[in-house]
């Protein structure tokens, strides 16, 4: 089976859990997740099978939606609520609707973010979490993330928190948002919770639980959950060719650049609504484009 699986993920799972249950349900090797969620989070987690598998890359690199809820009053060296306490302070009277919308929209756009210690980034071919662990310290590697659209959801007076909706770039840390929202609103801070609703085209309301995915395998219906891998490359542009180019295609050529220059690169290259490959401008010969992936017939 070849196709995109909108897996809901659970509570207290890994992403890694959800590919070694997967391969044993679809049994097929070929599986791979799009972004990884910590294991207390749920959310939205595609699950590439098959052919599928080849685009991983291009589908983690696609917008995602989460609610978050920030914490005033202490900070953890997690950054979430699971973490031991490293700074707290009184949180007498809650900010005004008005300064949280202030501070909220002031992360719109790029903003440079410093990865938590206690996450898989790699430094020197060690995870940052390796390094929390061992107390050791290194420098964290900064890097450009962007916010498009931040709003303010729910305040809630006695535990000090505000629930807020973020649409944001691959990479980006909302332990670490949350932590510099309570800092720009005056108060050591954490993320006390957070679900991911949507990673690229896929959202909760079109993804499946493993009770539901257990139901198709008794009914023998897993084909079904399964959705067709372009849908996992729709921020990608796409070039229609005929019968001839496409006979190109399968077998791998480099292609004379098209008339009409794609907006993205890289960019489908389809026949009829089927998925040829993914190709890129050449880079060594602006007359040409080249393959990066190629699919067989489905």
């Amino acid at each position: 089976m070849d196709g995109i699986l909108p897996l809901w993920k659970p509570r207290g799972w890994t992403s890694h859990d959800c590919v070694m249950k997967i391969r044993k349900i679809f049994k097929t090797k070929k599986v791979g997740h799009t972004g990884t969620l910590d294991p207390e989070v749920e959310g939205v987690l595609p699950i590439c099978i098959g052919q599928a598998t080849k685009i991983v890359p291009y589908l983690m690199d696609t917008k995602k939606v989460y609610i978050a809820e920030v914490q005033l009053g202490k900070t953890t060296e997690t950054e979430d609520s699971y973490g031991e306490v490293v700074e707290t302070a009184e949180v007498n009277s809650m900010p005004s609707l008005e300064q949280i919308d202030k501070v909220l929209q002031s992360f719109l756009g790029d903003t440079i973010q410093i990865p938590p210690m206690y996450s898989a980034v790699k430094v020197n071919g060690k995870k940052l979490y390796e390094y929390a662990r061992a107390n050791e310290s290194v420098e964290r590697p900064k890097r450009t993330i962007h916010i498009y659209s931040i709003d303010r959801l729910l305040v809630n007076e006695e535990d000090h928190s505000i629930k807020f909706q973020v649409t944001c770039s691959k990479g980006t840390y909302i332990r670490t948002l949350c932590v510099d929202i309570g800092k720009k609103l005056g108060f050591p801070a954490h993320m006390s919770f957070l679900e991911r609703i949507k990673t690229g085209s896929f959202d909760k309301d079109g993804s499946y639980t493993f009770d539901d995915i257990h139901q198709a395998q008794e009914e023998d219906k897993l084909q079904k959950l399964l959705q067709p891998i372009v849908s996992g490359l729709n921020h990608l542009s796409q070039i229609e060719v005929d019968e001839y180019i496409k006979q190109k295609i399968s077998y791998g050529q480099k292609l004379p650049m098209p008339d009409k220059i794609p907006e993205s690169t890289p960019f489908l290259m389809m026949h009829q609504d089927e998925l040829l490959a993914i190709y890129q401008l050449h880079e060594k010969n602006e007359h040409e484009i080249k393959p990066v992936r190629i699919f067989k017939a489905l």
